[in-house]
């Protein structure tokens, strides 16, 4: 009975942490739609302006995004109690959708907008155009369940061949030449894609086809071209896949792998197999360029990277927002949250949630566009 409610008082006091600013970090095994409460710690008292921000800030898209917009979010209220955001990560595609008919103040994108929605756009925001700022960098993991494999190396070639429903069992001959001295079971691959219009997908797929395009056929995009494997909706979904399903293999974010799911190495042209870590993203995204133009921030990731120790597969989630004409109703909260998502204190979120800041060069520009919206 004394270790019980000793027990019960630290859990009262780790609610007590939760309440005064901690941040979440949702198992990978969640739903997207829920709240991601509990998890990791930061400072609630962040140097956070809230000026005149109030009412209700509703936002969708990546959910890529979704445990960083959990933590900054339990922060950001914690200092604007007079703002309710409300982020619904129902993937890169519907949220961008959902910007331009104008439900949400700001999409989450895990991929810059194409020309035909910075055209469309215009209708919503008015005298102006939408723009896209790079605020949540990271590696997309690709985590795989194979009974008795703790360490696994792959490339991208053998990754297409995976994920185009050319290798059928863990034992192939390929998988065997990357892993010598790894006992690789029979197990049939159970490859899981997304169902749903994804940026995590566009930049997986933009990789495979960058760094083995003799070997994936198909155009990068938010849709999933191949026929083979299965489907999950979200990248929680996916994760949640292969950590239940034996054989299974999939890509998502670092910050939903969680505990129960291995990743892989990848192996480069660097001497060794490159591990999807934070610090190893934040090199390869160092390498990225803007492409945007005028306030537009859009950047051109490099995926076959060339420092040592870059993880080539990383992606860059855009928040979405009209340079001018947003609507008078929610700009002030929309300012307040993205000047503090952007700051110095919002981006080391980021990385205490499994999740790379932004080079300081490119997060500048963000910070003095943020505050020129109007």
């Amino acid at each position: 009975m004394k270790l019980q409610r000793k027990n019960r008082l630290r859990a009262l006091s780790l609610g007590a942490i939760a309440v005064s600013g901690a941040l979440a970090l949702t198992a990978c095994g969640s739903d997207d739609t829920s709240s991601g409460d509990g998890g990791k710690e930061t400072n609630a008292n962040a140097n956070i302006k809230c000026d005149d921000a109030k009412g209700q800030l509703a936002a969708s898209g990546s959910s890529a995004q979704k445990n960083a917009i959990d933590a900054w979010r339990k922060v950001y209220t914690t200092n604007c109690k007079d703002v309710q955001l409300n982020y619904n990560p129902t993937g890169s595609g519907a949220g961008i959708t959902a910007f331009l008919q104008g439900q949400t103040a700001f999409a989450g994108s895990d991929s810059a907008l194409k020309p035909e929605e910075i055209e469309k756009s215009k209708k919503v925001c008015k005298s102006s155009q939408a723009i896209d700022l790079p605020m949540v960098g990271g590696p997309i993991a690709i985590g795989y369940n194979v009974p008795g494999v703790d360490k696994l190396t792959l490339d991208a070639a053998t990754l297409a061949d995976i994920f185009n429903d050319k290798i059928k069992t863990w034992d192939d001959k390929a998988i065997e030449k990357l892993n010598p001295g790894v006992k690789l079971p029979s197990t049939k691959v159970q490859a899981f894609h997304r169902s749903d219009e994804s940026g995590t997908t566009d930049n997986f797929t933009k990789y495979l086809k960058g760094a083995a395009p003799k070997a994936w056929p198909y155009e990068p995009g938010k849709s999933w071209e191949p026929k083979g494997g299965q489907s999950a909706n979200g990248s929680s979904g996916v994760a949640s896949q292969v950590k239940q399903t034996a054989g299974a293999i999939s890509y998502f974010e670092l910050s939903y792998a969680g505990e129960g799911v291995k990743t892989v190495d990848l192996k480069t042209d660097a001497k060794e197999p490159v591990k999807a870590t934070v610090d190893n993203a934040s090199k390869a995204i160092s390498e990225a360029k803007v492409v945007g133009k005028g306030k537009d921030l859009a950047l051109e990731l490099n995926y076959k990277p060339t420092a040592e120790g870059a993880y080539p597969i990383t992606l860059v989630t855009y928040e979405v927002v009209c340079e001018k004409g947003n609507k008078a109703d929610t700009l002030a909260a929309t300012k307040s949250f993205l000047t503090y998502i952007a700051s110095e204190d919002g981006q080391t979120v980021l990385k205490d949630n499994d999740y790379a800041p932004i080079p300081a060069e490119i997060i500048t520009k963000v910070r003095s566009t943020v505050a020129d919206l109007s």
